[in-house]
């Protein structure tokens, strides 16, 4: 036959090897906590024993106690939820041990303010250009219909007949 090693939690597996009775391997929970992991372990479905960082940074933050009992007060559907949001929690909450999520949140927020403000520069930039475009068009389709005598010729010319044209057209115009 083989060995049938028994995850807790459910899973199994078959070894070609020989006959030997059924091996329990604990969840990363009952491991780090030094206990016996029954086949029933309500932390094995959420902490396998591939995962033990996840089990120790959860209980560094919360508690094994908190942790288990904030499972059983939750239904079967949210529990895996919960401890994911507890483990991202648990480690917003060692990188920043006074703000934890919100402080990650608060950076988040800054950085949607100014690229909001650039966006709004940027904009504003966008709307210069087109209004300079739409009085430079304007200027030339006036030197376009000047009669030949009445053309500006020089660069000095064309400068002063820009810096004549009224600049408050451009609010209209654009």
């Amino acid at each position: 036959m083989g060995i049938e090693v028994k995850f807790s939690g459910g899973t199994t597996t078959t070894s070609p090897i020989s006959t030997s009775p059924v091996i329990l391997i604990p969840c990363a929970a009952c491991k780090i906590l030094r206990r016996r992991c029954s086949p029933d372990c309500l932390l094995a479905p959420y902490f396998p024993p591939t995962e033990p960082l996840k089990f120790t940074t959860a209980h560094r933050v919360f508690g094994a106690s908190n942790i288990i009992k904030l499972l059983h007060e939750l239904p079967e559907a949210q529990r895996a939820d919960a401890v994911s949001s507890m483990v991202y929690e648990a480690n917003a909450r060692l990188r920043d041990p006074v703000y934890g999520c919100t402080g990650f949140i608060f950076q988040l927020q800054q950085q949607i303010s100014e690229l909001q403000s650039e966006l709004a520069r940027a904009q504003a930039q966008i709307l210069t250009i087109r209004c300079e475009n739409a009085e430079l068009s304007d200027f030339i389709a006036k030197c376009m219909m000047l009669p030949l005598d009445e053309t500006p010729n020089s660069p000095d010319d064309i400068i002063a007949a820009l810096l004549n044209s009224p600049s408050s057209e451009c609010i209209y115009n654009c």
